[in-house]
């Protein structure tokens, strides 16, 4: 089964390529690149060996999408770092996963890159839970609890990190929730047999269109670097300050009119 798939993904890759130009990478807003990522990702995640009982359908989220735009432009191959930590990047997620590739524009699409990141299935053994090599993009596409994606693609001239190529395609996903690589990324059974309560059963992913209305998005436009997270500190030094030196103003006041003859400074 994972050789037919990873056939067929790359058939289809063939059959759709297209070669890029640096003007002509879609952008987030393209709605054929919206659905190609979304869709992708869940032909993979519906094909996992052995089945998932509990995978959840994966859709689009605009703001991951911004998120991973943002940090696609610094061209680096490399995570950014305050995606596992609790932050303020996204209003839901506390924490959020990450896959990237970097390649060619003329072998940039999405089905190969997102093959690409699935085909570390050949070095993970679920049964024991061990990789043996690098497994952690493909248990990210198939964490069963993620079921938000957002990716992008930009042009780099070059990229750091990631030496011998130049106008390069870079390409990253982000995930909310994030997947953890420690433990098994889905629980083994019939297809959604361990569907949460109120899902419904789609090309063998639990799906619930309520999960997905997030409402709850930032009203404001986000920054070409993501929001950086704030210092918990000196935000009460600068809530408390104020107040402060109010509360020293009308002391001085008070003190000044009973004892006006009170020399507080010279």
């Amino acid at each position: 089964m994972r050789v037919a798939l990873a056939a067929a993904a790359w058939m289809v890759s063939l059959v759709t390529s297209y070669s890029y130009s640096s003007n002509t990478l879609p952008d987030i807003d393209n709605e054929d690149f919206r659905k190609d990522c979304a869709r992708i990702h869940n032909n993979y995640r519906s094909e996992v060996n052995p089945t998932a009982s509990d995978m959840l359908y994966m859709t689009w989220d605009p703001v991951l999408a911004q998120i991973a735009k943002a940090w696609a432009k610094t061209c680096q191959f490399k995570h950014n770092n305050r995606l596992k930590l609790p932050n303020k990047l996204h209003p839901n997620f506390t924490s959020l996963g990450e896959n990237i590739w970097t390649g060619s524009l003329n072998s940039f699409s999405v089905t190969s890159a997102v093959n690409r990141w699935y085909n570390e299935t050949h070095h993970y053994d679920f049964e024991t839970r061990t990789c043996q090599a690098v497994c952690g993009h493909y248990t990210q596409v198939v964490w069963a609890n993620t079921y938000k994606v957002g990716c992008a693609v930009q042009f780099c001239p070059t990229v750091l990190g990631f030496a011998g190529i130049s106008n390069a395609a870079h390409f990253i996903c982000n995930y909310g929730p994030a997947g953890n690589y420690p433990t098994l990324p889905y629980k083994r059974g019939a297809t959604c047999s361990a569907c949460p309560n109120n899902d419904n059963c789609l090309d063998k992913l639990c799906i619930n269109p309520q999960r997905d209305k997030l409402t709850r998005y930032y009203s404001l436009q986000y920054p070409d670097w993501p929001i950086y997270l704030r210092n918990r500190s000196a935000s009460l030094f600068f809530i408390i300050c104020p107040l402060i030196l109010l509360l020293i103003v009308i002391i001085t006041i008070l003190v000044k009119h009973k004892y006006p003859h009170l020399v507080l400074w010279k």
